[in-house]
């Protein structure tokens, strides 16, 4: 018999305080740790589910990640946490382990959520190792396909290594098949611009390996889009990683999305709700998502994917959301409810749910409430520096309703409680966004205009269109907070813009551990190396400022 565990261990860091087994993956679990035979589609599904699940049992029970709350453990949840906690979008209310620390900007190398993204991103890159290692000699057509598709879901792990964690990550060749691991086989440190070239030769590399655009056999499948979109995106933050900017070749890549035959959903709201994955007449949603992460009341349940997107934004009185599950842990900031209604006093005066709201703020992307709740108290557009859950300052906030499980078809859902929603990862809108920025910093227009393309979206929202007065910086890192608020990025925008850590003149309620916000040292531009992976592998450096 093999022992897969073995197989996939990246470091003592996995071993001592993260050691995860690669659970059986076949369907019918035999034995947690150990399996025959390695199935080879099985192992295929296990890897794509890293993307929204968090082990081998839904919703918990075998999770991939120990030393961690399983339930926070998937790639994205632990993905969307470290973007958003410390951003300008909203407040997370739980003190769970962590979770203070991000918010007010004072985590270190010790930081559980810090270390448990760390851990969940290379356990998925050393499962990516596995799968590439265990048939690499298969080339069969299948087998090619899922290769380039494994190699895509490997780039997209350390890409967020590049973006969270900067410089001198560690970087694994292949497996480590030895318990202890011995010294010579602990992998070497990159640098940021060495990381950045190699995700971009491999992006590139599999460009004509993976679907072409229309020929994937599934809709949870990589395409030539997928790939399009991280290059564009890889290249949009080019200065950051590098301090070289790539602006001609993110509109150029960008650009590719925007020809092809993905669109833009005709209404916003549904690319947020339980049928996204319907191919009726009612949600188009399916043509704008260019990566879904599957999830499935009925099969594929977990609370690392769209349940708590939709679960911890919702408190008693808020309008329904499809899902018996208000975990009243998560609201709005003032400064997402100015990107809709620059003017604050105003603001207070509107009582709307989601329904009205987007005729309030004239853009269908304003998926807020503000209501009399039946608890009698009046919603607010700002938490007061950040009020506890439960407290009456909490349910002064704003509520965001922007992820439902309600189907605009008028179905009903498989699951009362876990969301049939996927999460739509990648989406086209993306890709008019990234081109607007990048021509607007000096990239040649080969798909229009910036103006044009941001136009694009506003119409799609029945906003106001813009004039040529109003394409500035500063305003399009609002029109990027509007489009993708709540899902997982902001942090990434405000750095880029230089609005995050420094001396950025940009605050928000709790930034610095201040109710009204003040500057915090430019270290927090990235997530350090955990300690425990320093103690592990002497050949890394701690992060520079910590």
């Amino acid at each position: 018999m093999k022992t897969l565990y073995k197989k996939i261990i990246f470091s003592v860091t996995l071993v001592a305080l993260f050691s995860s087994c690669l659970s059986d993956l076949d369907k019918t679990p035999i034995d947690p740790n150990v399996v025959q035979i390695v199935d080879q589609d099985a192992l295929f599904t296990k890897i794509y589910g890293t993307l929204g699940l968090t082990g081998s049992q839904g919703p918990d029970g075998m999770g991939d990640v120990a030393g961690i709350d399983e339930g926070t453990s998937s790639f994205y949840r632990m993905m969307w946490t470290l973007n958003e906690f410390g951003s300008d979008e909203g407040w997370w209310v739980w003190a769970d382990a962590g979770v203070e620390n991000i918010r007010n900007h004072s985590w270190d190398s010790s930081n559980d959520l810090v270390r448990g993204l760390y851990a969940r991103l290379y356990f998925d890159i050393n499962l990516c190792n596995f799968y590439l290692n265990e048939f690499e000699k298969k080339t069969d057509d299948k087998s090619e396909k899922q290769k380039a598709e494994v190699r895509f879901l490997r780039a997209l792990n350390y890409y967020y290594l590049l973006d969270m964690y900067g410089e001198g990550v560690p970087f694994a060749k292949g497996i480590i098949d030895k318990v202890p691991v011995e010294e010579s086989q602990l992998p070497d440190p990159i640098s940021r611009k060495d990381l950045f070239s190699w995700i971009e030769s491999e992006l590139k590399d599999i460009e004509t390996k993976v679907y072409v655009i229309g020929e994937k056999p599934s809709y949870y499948r990589i395409d030539q889009a997928a790939v399009w979109m991280l290059l564009s995106r890889l290249y949009l933050n080019a200065e950051v990683y590098t301090g070289t900017t790539k602006w001609d070749e993110a509109a150029d890549y960008a650009g590719k999305v925007m020809s092809s035959s993905y669109t833009l959903a005709p209404n916003y709201k549904h690319i947020f709700m339980g049928d996204n994955d319907k191919y009726s007449g009612v949600n188009q949603a399916y043509k704008e998502i260019i990566l879904p992460i599957a999830q499935d009341g009925a099969h594929t349940r977990s609370w690392g994917g769209s349940m708590f997107l939709i679960a911890a934004t919702r408190v008693n009185g808020m309008s329904p959301s499809g899902s018996t599950d208000q975990w009243e842990c998560y609201r709005s900031k003032s400064n997402l409810v100015k990107k809709f209604f620059p003017n604050l006093a105003v603001a207070s005066t509107i009582k709307a749910d989601v329904n009205t709201m987007p005729g309030f703020a004239g853009d269908d992307r304003c998926l807020l409430e503000s209501y009399v709740n039946t608890e009698g108290k009046e919603y607010a557009p700002t938490l007061g520096g950040g009020a506890k859950n439960g407290s009456e300052g909490f349910l002064l906030g704003w509520g965001i309703a922007k992820f439902s499980n309600i189907f605009a078809n008028g179905e009903a859902s498989s699951d009362t409680q876990f969301p049939d929603t996927d999460i739509p990862f990648l989406r086209a809108s993306e890709a008019y966004l990234t081109y607007a920025e990048a021509v607007l910093r000096g990239a040649t227009p080969t798909n229009g205009t910036a103006l044009d393309a941001v136009n694009a979206l506003r119409n799609r929202a029945n906003a106001t269109p813009w004039s040529a007065v109003d394409l500035t910086l500063e305003n399009l890192l609002d029109e990027w907070g509007r489009e993708f608020y709540n899902e997982g990025r902001r942090r990434t925008d405000l750095i880029r813009f230089n609005k995050f850590a420094g001396n950025v003149n940009y605050n928000w309620e709790g930034k610095g551990g201040s109710a009204e916000g003040k500057n915090i040292d430019v270290k927090y531009n990235i997530y350090p190396i955990p300690m425990n992976d320093l103690v592990a592998n002497k050949k890394l450096k701690p992060s520079e400022g910590y």
